[in-house]
């Protein structure tokens, strides 16, 4: 006769084919610049780097969803900076 399953969870595989997560830098809103996007759905917001290599850096970033300052936000990357916003005096001629 065949056994019987086995109660509980299943025996997971140990592979290398796991979730890999990557490092996040946290970094505090100082300002909130504007509105962006085609919509204008995202805000340009500054923010200072608490950690890591970039640690204190103020860049000017990109966020979408409900914001104000003194949030955090996780970085995955402290290189890249968001372009700066146009003001609104500077359309085009025509």
């Amino acid at each position: 006769m065949a056994e019987p399953p086995k109660k509980g969870k299943p025996e997971k595989k140990d592979d290398k084919k796991g979730i890999h997560f990557t490092k996040a830098f946290p970094a505090t809103v100082q300002e909130i610049i504007g509105r962006t996007g085609t919509r204008g759905d995202a805000l340009q917001v500054r923010c200072k780097v608490l950690d890591g290599r970039d640690q204190n850096k103020v860049l000017r970033r990109n966020v979408k969803g409900p914001i104000q300052i003194g949030d955090v936000l996780m970085l995955r990357e402290t290189e890249i900076e968001a372009k700066p916003l146009h003001s609104a005096g500077r359309g085009r001629k025509g």
